[in-house]
């Protein structure tokens, strides 16, 4: 009866692992100077998107900047601003469901995930230019340096898919922000672009967020159905 009852729980655990870390990630983001850190994680795979989608599109990162209340700004040389504009909310959105996805998929696989965000991140310090921006990125190299040297896996990859999760619910809620009557930021630039309104662009990056999750929840249903 009791490895019954350890089966049971473990199995438990895993069908409703990724409600609980949801459930973590949202109060968390309440707490204001434990949420810094994550904040700082949202924002950086923002700016890096911007900077991955200029690089793609033939252009060049010029710097890259983070502030301590998590706002960020990267200045591009080139490219097509219309797909630079559009990559923030969108890739900071991938970035939290593939950090998700592949922590989930093996153990191994979130140890290694650690170990090329580590790079990522240490290889981006070349488009800081501030002091604040350094330390700021040298410490979310430095929290998944802590990661990827614990004993345990497993816990790893909880940590992993608790990030993701924190990213994706950035994403989801960032892109309000700009509602602040400036006319500034990335759903201004496109709506001078394209004359689409700055509130269709926020409700796409939004819907894609959330779409992002939904495909999370649903394929964890699937698993453990």
């Amino acid at each position: 009866m009791a490895n019954t009852s350890k089966i049971t729980s473990a199995s438990f655990w895993q069908k409703y692992q990724l409600y609980f870390l949801l459930i973590a990630a949202i109060i968390i983001r309440q707490i204001p100077i434990v949420s810094i850190p994550l904040n700082w994680l949202e924002s950086y795979f923002h700016e890096i998107s911007h900077g991955i989608a200029a690089l793609v599109t033939g252009g060049e990162i010029m710097r890259i900047q983070l502030f301590a209340n998590g706002a960020g700004l990267c200045t591009t040389r080139g490219g097509l601003s219309f797909v630079i504009s559009f990559f923030g909310y969108a890739g900071a959105t991938f970035w939290g469901w593939l950090l998700f996805k592949l922590a989930n998929s093996h153990q191994r696989t979130a140890q290694v995930v650690s170990g090329l965000m580590i790079v990522l991140l240490l290889a981006s310090l070349i488009f800081a230019r501030d002091l604040l921006t350094i330390i700021i990125i040298s410490s979310l190299a430095v929290m998944f340096v802590f990661t990827i040297k614990m004993r345990r896996l497993y816990t790893l990859q909880l940590l992993l898919k608790f990030f993701g999760l924190s990213i994706l619910l950035n994403s989801l809620f960032s892109p309000t922000y700009l509602f602040d009557g400036r006319d500034l930021g990335d759903g201004a630039a496109l709506a001078s672009m394209t004359m689409v309104p700055e509130l269709v662009w926020v409700l796409l990056w939004c819907v894609l967020a959330v779409a992002a999750l939904y495909s999370l929840i649903k394929v964890n249903k699937k698993s453990y159905s």
